[in-house]
C-alpha cells in the first residue's frame, strides 16, 4: 500500500499521484486539508521523512508570513503550527514500506517505489 497526503489544488500533488497511477501502485489518497493530520500522525511522518519539523513547512504561505515568520519556534510549535494551519504541510508526501518522500519534483516519488 502506497500512501499520498494529498491536495487536488495543487499542480505538484496532481503530478505526483499521476505517477502512482501510471506505476499501477495501491493507493490510499489522504487529502490532508479535509481530513487534518493528528499531531502523533505528523510526527510519524517527520519521522520517516528524516527532516526537522521546519523542513516540512510551507514557507511562502500567507499565514506563515503573517503568524510565524521571524520567529524562533521549538519544533513542537512548529508541528503544533502545521496540525493548526494544515495548508504550512510541505505536499505532496507520499509513504511506502516505511518510508516516505516529499514528492517535489513529483518524478522524485518513483525513489522510494
Amino acid at each position: 500500500m502506497t500512501t499520498i497526503y494529498h491536495n487536488p489544488r495543487c499542480s505538484k500533488s496532481r503530478q505526483c499521484l499521476s505517477i502512482l497511477e501510471e506505476k499501477k501502485e495501491d493507493l490510499q489518497i489522504i487529502k490532508y486539508l479535509e481530513n487534518p493530520l493528528t499531531e502523533d500522525e505528523l510526527a510519524d511522518i517527520i519521522t520517516l521523512l528524516g527532516v526537522e519539523p521546519i523542513d516540512l513547512v510551507r514557507k511562502n504561505e500567507a499565514i506563515w508570513k503573517q503568524e510565524f515568520k521571524g520567529k524562533q519556534l521549538t519544533n513542537e510549535e512548529v508541528v503544533k503550527a502545521m496540525i493548526d494551519h494544515p495548508k504550512l504541510i510541505e505536499r505532496p508526501i507520499v509513504i511506502k514500506n516505511n518510508k516516505a518522500i516529499i514528492g517535489r519534483p513529483p518524478e522524485k516519488v518513483i525513489d522510494i517505489l
